[in-house]
């Protein structure tokens, strides 16, 4: 399972994810502290997703025009060096330009990391190999979306923009040794329907659209200290249940874990009703990072099994981004007239109304 190849790919995502993390909840606060306000903090978000799907659906042809090596330093380079622009200005006119190179950036490194390891994966172990790399891109999750709101509230913001845009670039000395392959012949070769990718694409778009909204507006809601410990116990619980799905789904089936992935993603949102309570919030976050990690690990497991490595990756992390930046501005837009308590509990209704695609997924898998 860990070949040369595997550990490098994952080293290299590792440092790009890092550098995306610990500016992913750290920014809109910055534009909001300049003067955008809670608009502008869901702009920014929304602006870097949008930028990420866009790019996302061209990846599978630049993987098979340039190789996975050479598509992933690009995805790294686009991570990297723009954030190192961020401390000369907070102003939301730079921030947004920022924000879309870096969401490009992430658009081309997650695809391509995706895909990849889909195709370096034993078979009959994809789910482990997929929970695998799950762990090593949530690392940086449980590092940098805590310590990016927790250093931009201690030392200053342009210690943390520096980081940021430091550690993508250092995941190039990975990126230098892998092989300069491209996506092969039979992954292509097979055919997905729409009917096959949808259903649990729109159960992960629904848990995607709630981490947009709980990762932006958290650090709005309570104290910064409190946001760092509740995206913690998210950050702890994603990568754990996205392993542990990952094991399970090769001996049982992935479809078994769409209806309690939903479930636990819902609970968690619904605690948020009350994050000015400590014990709500954080262990509403700990609830919702797992049912999160066991809906990535469970939906791309189905997707991957009905359709060819890059195009499913494709649609699989356009379905991420999407959600996270339509969630981000949503609320942006409406959160001043419901105020936060009420638009949390709106968001878990919102995922809790996937359920019925979970029972049918699971009936046409039992079939």
């Amino acid at each position: 399972m860990l070949t040369r190849s595997m550990n490098l790919m994952m080293a290299a995502s590792v440092g790009g994810m890092l550098g995306f993390y610990l500016l992913f909840a750290a920014v809109p606060l910055y534009a909001a502290s300049g003067g955008a306000g809670e608009v502008g903090a869901g702009l920014v978000t929304g602006a870097m997703m949008l930028s990420t799907v866009l790019v996302e659906p061209a990846v599978p042809w630049l993987l098979s025009r340039f190789g996975y090596r050479t598509v992933m330093a690009l995805g790294l380079a686009l991570l990297g060096l723009p954030a190192l622009l961020l401390p000369f200005s907070s102003g939301l006119p730079l921030v947004l330009a920022v924000s879309l190179l870096r969401g490009a950036g992430l658009g081309v490194l997650v695809v391509t990391g995706t895909a990849l390891v889909a195709e370096l994966s034993p078979a009959g172990r994809r789910g482990e190999g997929l929970g695998l790399y799950g762990v090593a891109v949530g690392l940086p999750s449980l590092a940098g979306l805590p310590l990016g709101l927790w250093a931009g509230d201690a030392l200053g913001f342009t210690p943390v923009f520096v980081a940021a845009g430091l550690a993508p670039l250092a995941g190039l000395a990975a990126v230098a040794g892998l092989p300069s392959v491209r996506p092969s012949r039979a992954a292509g070769d097979r055919v997905s329907g729409l009917r096959g990718l949808a259903g649990p694409a729109l159960v992960f778009a629904a848990v995607t659209v709630a981490t947009g909204v709980l990762v932006t507006f958290l650090p709005l809601a309570v104290s910064p200290a409190q946001a760092s410990a509740a995206l913690l116990a998210q950050s702890i619980g994603t990568p754990a249940a996205r392993w542990w799905a990952g094991r399970f789904g090769d001996r049982h089936g992935s479809a078994r874990l769409l209806a309690p992935g939903v479930l636990a993603a819902a609970g968690g949102t619904a605690l948020q009703v009350w994050a000015a309570e400590p014990v709500a919030l954080i262990a509403g976050m700990a609830l919702f990072g797992i049912g999160f990690g066991v809906l990535q690990n469970a939906t791309l497991a189905l997707m991957f099994e009905r359709g060819p490595a890059g195009r499913v990756s494709a649609l699989w992390n356009l379905v991420y981004d999407a959600g996270m930046g339509a969630g981000a501005m949503g609320f942006g837009l409406v959160v001043g007239r419901t105020g936060f308590p009420l638009g949390f509990g709106l968001v878990a209704v919102l995922v809790v109304t996937t359920l019925p695609l979970t029972w049918t997924r699971r009936r046409s898998m039992v079939r």
